[in-house]
């Protein structure tokens, strides 16, 4: 059994939306100083790296895991800038997120995605990086069957799989009509051939953590049928589609919805069920979960209540259920 290590994306080290983003000194301290993280997720702009650098061996604070998103047909050299800047970093793990559409405007296919994720796989062995292939809306993982039919075309060229799991964008799906219409899932559902309920057998996060793929983790809460994020707007004027619900109850007027803390169940359940499958499988690859509290516009834009402090009291969660699970084994 590995050791399981908590970090945190930088992304989410900030208070509310009136709070500037901190420097990355101060990001790294207030990390360090909150004395729950074990390191930090980002993958930084070229004119950040020597800072994250410094900071990282001032605090004492790996930056462990990183991540960026691509499209296929201009992601070559994007691959390499970014895989040459983990090495650097001392980064393990590459979270990668591939669009569903390609540059030419057409929807990238199973074979479209295997490929990418073989060119990635050989060139992370090249710089000593784990390509991580992330569940992700608007990816062409938000339909959710594809993730295991290439999964199972990438064993099958003899290559392992691994993936990043962020079930929030699974959850926020369950009880929730319109969602379950992005990549006719819902009709999925219908047949019983898609289970996204984590308490019901055969569901599709513990179909992708039983098959061993699971190399990282995004921890961020959210709820079947996630509130909208109605204070984050998209350019063409949408509403934020809502993959993200506080953890720990916000102040009076800082959550514009009645916050349950019951809601939270199913996606601590899948937290649960990867912590043991890692406990009890000795070829489990899971190394780390970042938590992921962020402000764009699908997730936290315009919040009130902290990120930060969600990040913090969700990884207090973790890792006291992670000693639990532990003591139980």
């Amino acid at each position: 059994m590995s050791v399981l290590e908590f970090g945190i994306q930088t992304n989410g080290i900030k208070h509310t939306h009136e709070d500037p983003m901190p420097n990355i000194d101060k990001r790294f301290h207030m990390v360090k100083e909150s004395g729950v993280f074990d390191y930090v997720d980002k993958t930084p702009e070229l004119s950040e790296i020597e800072e994250f650098k410094k900071c990282s061996r001032k605090y004492q604070l790996p930056v462990k895991a990183g991540g960026w998103f691509y499209k296929i047909g201009e992601h070559r050299e994007l691959f390499k800038k970014n895989f040459k800047t983990a090495k650097e970093l001392g980064s393990s793990i590459h979270n990668t997120q591939i669009l569903s559409t390609k540059s030419n405007g057409i929807l990238a296919t199973d074979l479209d995605i295997r490929d990418v994720y073989l060119e990635a796989y050989d060139l992370g062995c090249k710089y000593g990086v784990t390509p991580c292939f992330e569940v992700h809306v608007n990816m062409w993982s938000e339909d959710f069957l594809r993730v295991s039919r290439v999964g199972k075309l990438v064993e099958e060229a003899g290559v392992e799989f691994n993936m990043t799991l962020d079930h929030s964008h699974v959850i926020f799906k369950i009880n929730n009509p319109k969602e379950q219409k992005v990549f006719n899932i819902d009709k999925q559902i219908l047949s019983g051939e898609l289970v996204l309920d984590p308490f019901s057998k055969r569901n599709v996060v513990e179909e992708w953590i039983n098959f061993g793929w699971v190399r990282h983790c995004h921890a961020r809460s959210a709820i079947p049928n996630n509130p909208l994020n109605i204070f984050g707007k998209h350019p063409d004027g949408s509403i934020g589609r809502g993959i993200q619900y506080p953890f720990k109850e916000p102040k009076v007027n800082d959550y514009h919805e009645k916050w349950d803390i019951n809601l939270l169940e199913p996606w601590k359940e899948c937290i649960r069920t990867l912590m043991k499958y890692h406990l009890q499988d000795k070829k489990s690859k899971l190394g780390q979960i970042s938590t992921e509290f962020i402000p764009n516009t699908d997730y936290g834009e315009g919040c009130k209540y902290s990120l930060f402090e969600q990040s913090v009291e969700c990884t207090k969660w973790m890792k006291d259920t992670w000693n639990k699970i532990k003591d139980n084994y």
